[in-house]
Order: C-alpha cells, then structure tokens, then sequence
C-alpha cells in the first residue's frame, strides 16, 4: 500500500486551507501591512502547492512554474513594500 498519494492529498488540503485564510486576512486586515504579509503568504502558499500537485502528478514541468510564481511574489512584495513606504517604486 502507497502511502503518498494520501500524504499529498492531506498536505492539499491543508495549503488550501492556508490559502483560504490569507485571503481573508488579505481583504479584512486592519491595515496595509497586514495585508502585505498576507498577500506575500499566499505567494508562498501557491508556490507550495503547485510544488505539491507536481509530484502528485508526476510533472518536472510544474516545478519551473513554482519558480516562477516564487519570482514574481518576491518582486511583487518588494515593490509594494517600497511603494507602501516611500509612496513610488522607482527612483
């Protein structure tokens, strides 16, 4: 008896879950920055669940889309921490 394929069912239930509850903080969140961390969990949360559905379907491919959600979250908080602070991302 395999016990992966449920270990990876419980472990996406629980990021979805996780997921679920960033995105109420992320539009209830008394203020910006609780809603920047939020938002900055739920990258972390997608990158692990799409790292999560690529080895349950067994796809290399779905590991370079994870990268890339990874990237974009780390740019995208970035600049909105720095828009947030000095009112403009580029100087």
């Amino acid at each position: 008896m395999m016990i992966l394929p449920y270990a990876l069912g419980i472990c996406l239930i629980a990021v979805t879950i996780s997921m679920l509850l960033c995105l109420i903080r992320l539009v209830v969140g008394p203020s910006v920055v609780d809603r920047l961390l939020a938002l900055d969990t739920l990258f972390l949360n997608a990158t692990c669940l799409i790292v999560i559905l690529g080895i349950y379907w067994a796809s290399t491919s779905m590991f370079e889309g994870a990268l890339l959600v990874a990237m974009l979250g780390f740019v995208s908080t970035a600049a909105l921490a720095r828009y947030f602070t000095t009112g403009h991302v580029v100087d």
